[in-house]
């Protein structure tokens, strides 16, 4: 790889993902069309797409003493993403999810983290020379903290992948990023309901150089600027949803670390994350860079 580096901290899943025609309701039995064991997590997921995509990724996260972390060390291996700041923690379970996806590629997720303290584990003393930016997620909150701490004190750009975890853990990381993409839920979670639009114009006040709401199919809103710009989703044959917005980050990341504009980063990101999409299969479903360049070409650039 000859791309810039990008660390990526917080989560990584052992999955287990079950295909169904439907989306059960509660109280009702739903036959398996198929079965997948594969990976996930927020910022592992981000990693093996940068890796993907040209760049050079690191993952600092945890995982357990478990047959599932010693997967997951392999596979990210496997993937091309350096795992010097993956920690193992005595004790501990690898973090656990349930997956199902129905026929048109939506999902549910049930996700176990009982096995792994949010408190359990650290960050390496210090980032690798060549970083260039830190991408990290909510799901690990004293990982994320440190490690935007270190890029702070080097001046590094940062992007923050806010989905989940507590109000004052969320305020703290916001606090100290420079690209903050919400989820919907996310935004709904930090600033109360309201339209994406007015979500994001209470949020005028923040640090961030860009401020973002992925709202899925319908594409994403952002704040760049005090402006509002609107990016639509690109229209692909949807298989399965499962860690396209983990790739949208991964690939922002790469994007803003590349020295690319930020609506430039926002329609790679999104491209990326719908070929992921229409590819399914977990990671071994992440798109390379020719195929995210072709999707874009296919539309003008707002």
């Amino acid at each position: 790889m000859t791309g810039p580096r990008v660390v990526c901290v917080g989560n990584v899943v052992r999955d287990e993902v079950f295909h169904v025609d439907v989306l059960p309701a509660a109280g009702v039995k739903t036959d398996v069309l198929h079965y997948d064991g594969r990976f996930g997590g927020p910022a592992a997921t981000a990693a093996v797409a940068i890796a993907h995509l040209g760049g050079r990724a690191s993952f600092w996260g945890r995982v357990g003493t478990d047959p599932a972390g010693e997967a997951i060390a392999q596979a990210l291996s496997r993937h091309g993403v350096d795992r010097e700041g993956l920690a193992t923690v005595p004790g501990a379970r690898t973090i656990r999810s349930i997956v199902i996806v129905d026929g048109s590629g939506e999902r549910s997720i049930a996700v176990d983290r009982t096995g792994l303290p949010v408190t359990a584990g650290a960050v390496p003393d210090s980032l690798p020379q060549d970083t260039a930016i830190a991408l990290v997620d909510t799901r690990w909150p004293a990982g994320a903290l440190a490690a935007l701490a270190l890029a702070n004190n080097r001046n590094l750009p940062t992007v923050l992948d806010a989905d989940g975890g507590s109000a004052a853990d969320m305020e703290r990381l916001v606090s100290r990023a420079d690209h903050v993409i919400f989820s919907a839920q996310g935004a709904h979670d930090y600033v109360g309901p309201g339209s994406p639009e007015d979500q994001l114009k209470r949020m005028a006040g923040l640090r961030a150089r860009a401020i973002a709401i992925t709202c899925g199919g319908v594409g994403s809103i952002w704040m760049i600027g005090g402006k509002i710009v609107r990016l639509p989703a690109f229209a692909v044959e949807v298989h399965d949803t499962t860690g396209c917005g983990d790739v949208f980050h991964g690939a922002y990341a790469l994007a803003v670390a590349e020295g690319r504009e930020i609506v430039w980063a926002a329609r790679f990101a999104s491209a990326a994350a719908a070929r992921k999409a229409e590819n399914g299969a977990g990671w071994e479903g992440m798109p390379d860079r020719s195929a995210v360049i072709e999707l874009m070409s296919k539309e003008r650039l707002p």
